[in-house]
């Protein structure tokens, strides 16, 4: 499920997955035990021989897996000790996406999140995000919202400049002045188990323009399309994403109506790997707010980059 505000529907370091791989070993101290070096190691090369050895091993193993959690643990934690710093750098750059038009009774609709790229002028966002068709008749715009602390917002008017449907994405160029842009990382070097966070609008109006933050897993790499129980559920949407499929990042995490266009970025360094799009749906679209499965999913930063290059910018 798509996740703009018109459906009534959160960096990771590779040390994670490193860790739980790996085996700390285990060193004798000096003393005594070193004076006897040579006849110890002796003893050794015999019991590990002998039937009892195995268990010896066995124990050394089950001892380096706790270390190996301990460790893990310790790196979480540490994550969380950057997260917040992180967030201060990320908060400037997110904005909310929608449409302006002045002679309508609600004058800003609001659909979607976003952040800044290229050289500050562009924004990117999720293509479902932004009507394909505008009502230029009445003078009906594509805007960008910065929030700029307690209620007040600062509206620019945008155009779109590049879409791409296959992947959900969306370029739009804003009026006014530059703002700072996110740096684009590589998804490549995502892995399986890593820690991230993403920080977007969810529900938009209903509960302010202030960017929120949520962290999760990438709990999978799957391809985009979920196999269909028979023909009659295939649709247009699904059978162009069979004709060009392609891998997204399943997030343990929750994502709300409004996150459509939240930047996915390493906890560590503020590196964007991803923008999120959709969340899986338990029950109906009316639950994703009262009880959201905590699935989400994010498009790889690597399409993000290909729409910059077509647009000719650079990152």
């Amino acid at each position: 499920m798509i996740l703009n505000a018109k459906a009534s529907v959160t960096a990771g370091t590779a040390a994670i997955p490193r860790l739980l791989q790996h085996r700390c070993p285990l060193r004798r101290s000096g003393g005594r035990g070193s004076r006897e070096k040579g006849s110890g190691q002796r003893a050794a090369r015999q019991k590990s021989a002998s039937p009892g050895g195995g268990a010896n091993h066995t124990r050394l193993g089950r001892i380096g897996g706790f270390l190996s959690i301990f460790l893990t643990l310790l790196v979480g934690d540490s994550l969380a000790a950057e997260l917040p710093d992180t967030i201060t750098k990320i908060k400037p750059s997110i904005l909310a996406v929608g449409t302006y038009m002045a002679i309508r009774q609600q004058q800003h609709r609001l659909l979607g999140s976003g952040f800044v790229v290229g050289s500050g002028k562009h924004a990117v966002t999720n293509s479902h995000a932004i009507p394909i068709r505008l009502d230029e008749g009445r003078r009906e715009t594509a805007a960008v919202y910065f929030p700029t602390g307690g209620q007040k917002t600062s509206m620019r008017k945008a155009k779109v400049v590049k879409r791409d449907e296959v992947h959900d994405l969306c370029l739009l160029r804003f009026e006014g002045p530059s703002r700072r842009p996110l740096r684009l990382g590589r998804d490549r070097d995502v892995r399986e188990g890593e820690l991230y966070a993403f920080t977007g609008l969810p529900i938009l109006n209903t509960l302010g323009l202030h960017p929120v933050t949520h962290r999760g897993i990438v709990s999978a790499i799957s391809p985009v399309v979920i196999p269909v129980a028979s023909g009659k559920h295939l649709n247009r949407d699904v059978l162009s994403k069979l004709a060009q499929p392609f891998d997204v990042f399943q997030l343990d995490a929750t994502a709300y109506p409004g996150n459509s266009g939240s930047p996915l970025y390493r906890i560590d360094t503020g590196e964007v790997v991803g923008i999120i799009n959709s969340v899986f749906i338990k029950k109906t679209k009316e639950m994703a707010l009262t009880d959201p499965s905590g699935i989400s999913y994010a498009i790889p930063v690597s399409h993000v980059r290909n729409l910059l290059k077509s647009a000719g910018l650079k990152q």
